[in-house]
């Protein structure tokens, strides 16, 4: 009876997959504060795909992992850099069958850690950082990636990466905006998994967690500047701001289930203290129905093949 009359459901199709590659890796590095999550080698990672895929599962989105990193994030532009040869190979071994997504962003490729190219005095320069977007769109376009998520949090980084896009003839290429992100401590283990070396934090350019008017006004300045999907990030500390922009713009709200949100889950199911799989698929669950369309979470090929 119940199932009968369920309002809200899970699908496979919902779930994007986060997924690591490390450049050089010869074979999978865990990452200790998420069971279960590794960076890839080139190998791990087209496996890995193609068993999300298998389950069911509509998206991966691909973080890449440089040997070396410098103040520009120069490994972010190079045709031949870690991000842009994982894309290559996850579109060639899945492409046909899920929408394949890359991260825009500096952070993995600074070596101060922060989003954005740095101006003197230390602070993130907004409009250089811009021009650094544009250029990874298109190499990233170059690579075959069907649609960029740039989640820098720069104000206008939306209509700067559409314009860049659709400069290099990249029309049909999609923009997933990071549009809510906030400076939130849940972000902890994604820091291990993608061996950040952020020194400071990103209050100047992340949003405040007390504020959600702040977020409706985000998700539609970049809704004006082209974004196909938006996105909050965290997602279940941030149910009512994924329950209010869903309500207030017509384009698919995505929410991120995070690193942090992943370790509690997984630390406490480890002491026996919570039943892991039933907790997982409320998670995910209640999450969905906030209001997200898509949900990025760890769990995405264990959970498409449970809830097919």
């Amino acid at each position: 009876m119940r199932r009968l009359v369920a309002e809200t459901r899970l699908h496979p199709a919902d779930l994007i997959l986060p997924l690591f590659v490390r450049e050089g890796a010869s074979e999978p590095v865990p990452i200790s504060s998420m069971p279960g999550v590794v960076q890839h080698t080139r190998d791990s990672l087209r496996k890995a795909a193609h068993d999300a895929v298998a389950a069911g599962v509509g998206g991966l989105m691909l973080f890449g992992i440089p040997t070396v990193k410098d103040a520009v994030g120069s490994a972010g532009f190079d045709p031949e850099g870690v991000l842009q040869v994982a894309i290559r190979d996850v579109v060639a071994e899945v492409g046909a069958d899920a929408v394949v997504m890359s991260d825009l962003c500096l952070d993995e490729f600074t070596d101060h850690g922060h989003c954005g190219v740095l101006a003197a005095d230390g602070s993130v320069d907004n409009d250089a950082t811009l021009e650094a977007y544009g250029r990874m769109a298109v190499v990233q376009a170059d690579a075959g990636v069907h649609m960029v998520g740039p989640s820098g949090m720069m104000d206008g980084q939306v209509g700067a990466v559409r314009r860049a896009l659709d400069g290099a003839g990249y029309q049909d290429v999609s923009i997933l905006a990071y549009s809510a992100k906030y400076a939130s401590a849940f972000f902890g283990p994604f820091r291990e998994a993608v061996e950040s070396t952020l020194r400071g934090d990103r209050m100047t350019y992340q949003q405040d967690p007390a504020n959600s008017d702040e977020s409706v006004r985000e998700v539609l300045l970049d809704v004006a500047e082209g974004a196909d999907l938006v996105m909050v990030k965290p997602a279940m500390s941030y149910l009512d701001v994924v329950r209010r922009i869903a309500d207030e713009v017509h384009v698919p709200v995505a929410a991120y289930q995070v690193s942090g949100e992943y370790a509690m889950v997984e630390a406490a199911a480890a002491n026996g203290w919570i039943d892991r799989d039933r907790v997982i698929l409320e998670t995910l669950t209640s999450i969905k129905r906030a209001g997200a369309a898509s949900i990025l979470t760890y769990w995405a090929t264990e959970v498409a093949r449970r809830v097919r």
